[in-house]
C-alpha cells in the first residue's frame, strides 16, 4: 500500500480542448506532408466521426496515423513536430488544464497521462504538463523508421485497463495499492479505465459520458470553463 494517490489524465479533449491525433494529421495534410492533401483530410475526418460514434478499432486508426509516421525520416518527423507543438498545441493549453495537473503534482500524486494517441505525438505534449509518465499507444520502429503498425497492446478501451495494469506492476504497484486513484476522461470509449478507479471523473464529457456519468453519480466537470482544484 502507498500513501500516494494516483492521477490519471485522458488526454484530447480533456486536458486539451482539441484532439492531438487529428490535428497533428491536420497539419501534415495541410503543410504537403500527407501525400493527396484532399484525400488526407477526408480520411481523417472518417476516423474522427468513428471514434466520436465509439464505432473505431486501434487497427483502423493506426492504418492511416502510423501510415504518416512511416512514411517519413525521424529526423524529418521530430522538426515537423517541434513546430506542431509551437503553433497548434502550446496555444491550446489552458490555465485551467494546467492548474488541474498541477494541483496533483504538488500533491504528491503520482500523475500519468493515459491515451489512445500514439506516443510519438503525445510524449512531448505531457512533457509540456509536466506530467512524468505516459501510457500511450506505441508505434512500432524497424530499422530506425516507424513501420505503420502498433507495438504490443494499444492503449484504447480495455487496452487502458492493460497498458496501466502494466504500466504499474512494473513499479510493484497495483490500482488497489492507492488510497484513491483518480481517472479524467471525456470518451465513452474510457468506460473500462473510470470504472477501474476510486475517482471516476468525466472531464468536459460527450453527451454519452455525461449521460453515464450523471446515472452512475460520477463527477463531472467541464475544464475549460473553470479551475478545478484537485486537493479540494
Amino acid at each position: 500500500m502507498t500513501s500516494r494517490r494516483l492521477a490519471l489524465f485522458d488526454l484530447d479533449h480533456t486536458l486539451l480542448p482539441l484532439d492531438s491525433d487529428y490535428q497533428w494529421a491536420d497539419y501534415l495534410a495541410r503543410t504537403g506532408r500527407a501525400g493527396d492533401p484532399d484525400e488526407a483530410r477526408r480520411q481523417n475526418d472518417d476516423l474522427m466521426d468513428r471514434y466520436n460514434r465509439g464505432e473505431l478499432t486501434a487497427e483502423q486508426a493506426a492504418e492511416f496515423m502510423l501510415g504518416l509516421l512511416a512514411a517519413h525520416a525521424p529526423f524529418d518527423l521530430a522538426a515537423w513536430h517541434e513546430a506542431f507543438m509551437a503553433e497548434v498545441i502550446r496555444p491550446s493549453i489552458t490555465p485551467a488544464a494546467r492548474a488541474l495537473v498541477e494541483s496533483h503534482l504538488e500533491a504528491g500524486d503520482l500523475c500519468a497521462v493515459v491515451t489512445a494517441t500514439n506516443s510519438f505525438v503525445t510524449a512531448p505534449i505531457a512533457r509540456a504538463f509536466g506530467i512524468p509518465h505516459l501510457v500511450a499507444t506505441d508505434a512500432e520502429v524497424q530499422r530506425g523508421r516507424y513501420t505503420g503498425r502498433i507495438l504490443g497492446t494499444p492503449s484504447f478501451k480495455e487496452g487502458k485497463v492493460v497498458r496501466v495494469n502494466d504500466w504499474l506492476a512494473a513499479m510493484g504497484l497495483g490500482l488497489a495499492d492507492f488510497p484513491e486513484s483518480f481517472f479524467y476522461s471525456d470518451s465513452v470509449n474510457d468506460v473500462p479505465l473510470l470504472e477501474k478507479v476510486t475517482r471516476p471523473i468525466a472531464a468536459n464529457p460527450s453527451p454519452t459520458l455525461r449521460a453515464i456519468a450523471q446515472e452512475r453519480g460520477w463527477q463531472v466537470i467541464d475544464l475549460f470553463d473553470h479551475v478545478i482544484d484537485a486537493k479540494s
